[in-house]
């Protein structure tokens, strides 16, 4: 009997997003370090500034709302993302030059 490979997905997967909830716009300030710092105009009430974070990295990166989801930090401004089955590699790639 042959092993099953291993559901769960590489940690390289994962985004670390830096985010600053009642902004004046919302907005992708580019790579720090290893975190991807972004700006949102909601409120960080009732899931609203993660909502908001969710539309954005969409946008930015071309892939369906659906397809993003909140790993971890929900109550904090330092989340782990998954978007989709992109790599950091993939999805340092797809982010425009005026977001570096």
């Amino acid at each position: 009997m042959t092993a099953s490979p291993p559901t769960s997905r590489p940690e390289t997967g994962l985004l670390r997003v830096r985010v600053q909830p009642r902004a004046r716009r919302s907005l992708v300030q580019g790579w720090r370090d290893t975190a991807l710092h972004v700006r949102v105009t909601a409120a960080p009430a009732d899931g609203e500034a993660n909502r908001a974070v969710t539309a954005l990295l969409a946008r930015i990166f071309g892939v369906p709302a659906s397809s993003i989801a909140l790993v971890s930090g929900a109550k904090s401004r330092d989340k782990l993302f998954r978007v989709g089955q992109l790599s950091l590699a993939d999805l340092r790639a797809r982010l425009p030059e005026a977001a570096e």
